[in-house]
């Protein structure tokens, strides 16, 4: 499984950041969780609003801080 989160450093961004860390403990997946901060690579991942969120090259949320309980669901569901 492979997570990126997109921001260029904003408290938002961090949040997201924070909250996908969180929510790969909770269900124990294994994962490599990249931040990319590098704004002329978002667009290339489909991502046009920041923060954005992108579970095995779906984009998942772009322009908003999701809950923790929808990530997990988004990793439990990419991780079958």
């Amino acid at each position: 499984m492979d997570i990126k989160v997109f921001g260029p450093g904003c408290k938002k961004c961090h949040t997201v950041l924070a909250e996908v860390e969180m929510a790969v403990k909770q269900t124990g997946v294994d994962t490599t969780i990249e931040y990319i901060t590098d704004i002329n690579s978002f667009a290339d991942y489909g991502v046009f609003l920041t923060p954005g969120l992108v579970i095995n090259g779906q984009v998942k949320v772009s322009g908003k801080v999701p809950k923790r309980e929808e990530i997990v669901r988004w990793i439990e569901e990419a991780h079958v």
